[in-house]
């Protein structure tokens, strides 16, 4: 009798919590989305800061031209672009060159002859960071397109000196038809949706380090970005950083105005290399809320999907996996709320990855806890 009261506290309690914690993250969501509102509708301030846009690029020649003609359209004119080519070997340097003699003194480039570190993004940012002068510091990766007036509005969400962070999101350009391309842009659009709910609640851990801008004072605050551990991670680390070692607040933006547009994956290969980073980087966060938080929601998906293949012998298991469900099912349509006009595709595919979302975060979290390691670039 015991064992059955205690089966029904658990199978029961799993769900309700589970529930719970979506509808608390859809709160912050919602608080976020209106305070980005409130922001970007308050208009530039009369003062521009200096804005350093710090942009680390390692053999980009193939992607780096749409980056460079969206920097071109920028309209801020207190701002200075600082690239850290990280050896490479292709024609970036040369695009580069090129980029700095049509700009002029407002461009830097940054050469590391070499790099030995554990996480080598994590350095040239670093380097990057030395060498910027603005007081605040916006960084995007050499893969990427930027809206005009990123700079203007990345810069207005900074305009309350309590704010050390803003996270703007970041969505996938398709690189064709198919389930895989519009999984993974998907993908991105409800990963930033989790990000943005965390840091709503004021549990902010992660973000996209291509679009996301720093206060110095911030980082002086935390003793510096060397202060930063290394990371798989390292915006994450960054972001975990400053909420837990600073009195300032970290903010997510979700306005049009400031979606960035990178480059997908081409392989299933790749993907799953780059999404096992990203989670990996949340169940072994340096910050302990991060771990736990992140490993909490993790875990949870996981013992709901995984019971699903159980269900015809044991029904009982019903709410674990119907909690998992349903809450994909909030998840989903507050995605395509704020951000459907961001990504590909409309329908009856969608039911579709609000099942597989869940089952592929279930994959690469036992792939996470088995020590499967990802591969950085290069």
């Amino acid at each position: 009798m015991i064992f059955f009261v205690l089966y029904d506290v658990f199978r029961f309690g799993f769900a309700l919590l589970f529930m719970s914690l979506h509808a608390a993250l859809l709160l912050g969501l919602f608080l976020e989305w209106r305070r980005d509102k409130a922001a970007s509708s308050a208009g530039p301030a009369s003062a521009l800061p200096p804005v350093s846009v710090v942009i680390p690029v390692h053999n980009e020649e193939r992607r780096l031209g749409g980056l460079l003609q969206s920097l071109a359209a920028q309209d801020y004119p207190a701002a200075e672009f600082i690239f850290v080519d990280d050896r490479s070997s292709d024609g970036t340097p040369a695009m580069l060159r090129h980029f700095a003699l049509e700009r002029g003194s407002m461009v830097r480039i940054i050469t590391l002859e070499e790099n030995a570190a554990e996480n080598r993004k994590q350095y040239a940012l670093g380097k990057g960071i030395e060498a910027a002068a603005g007081e605040l510091l916006l960084f995007t990766d050499g893969d990427c397109a930027v809206p005009p007036g990123w700079i203007r509005a990345m810069a207005a969400r900074m305009a309350d000196p309590r704010t050390g962070v803003t996270l703007g999101p970041v969505f996938k350009r398709p690189g064709g038809a198919g389930f895989f391309h519009l999984y993974q842009c998907f993908d991105h659009a409800v990963r930033y949706m989790y990000l943005a709910g965390s840091t709503g609640l004021g549990a902010a851990g992660g973000g996209f380090g291509n679009n996301l801008i720093v206060r110095r004072a911030a980082l002086e605050a935390i003793g510096g970005y060397g202060a930063v551990p290394w990371s798989p991670t390292e915006d994450a680390a960054l972001i975990a950083k400053v909420r837990a070692s600073s009195a300032y607040c970290v903010r997510s933006a979700v306005g049009r105005d400031i979606f960035v547009i990178t480059e997908g994956e081409q392989t299933w290969k790749a993907l799953v290399n780059q999404t096992l980073r990203w989670n990996n980087g949340g169940l072994f966060s340096p910050d302990r809320a991060t771990r736990f938080n992140f490993g909490f929601l993790m875990i949870t998906i996981a013992m709901g999907m995984t019971a699903m293949p159980f269900l015809w012998a044991a029904p009982s298991l019903l709410p674990l996996s119907g909690a998992v469900l349903a809450a994909m099912s909030l998840n989903t349509a507050a995605t395509l709320g704020l951000f459907g006009s961001a990504l590909p595709g409309k329908g009856p595919v969608y039911l579709a990855l609000t099942v597989f979302t869940p089952l592929y975060f279930t994959f690469l979290t036992i792939l996470g806890f088995c020590r499967v390691k990802p591969l950085w670039r290069s």
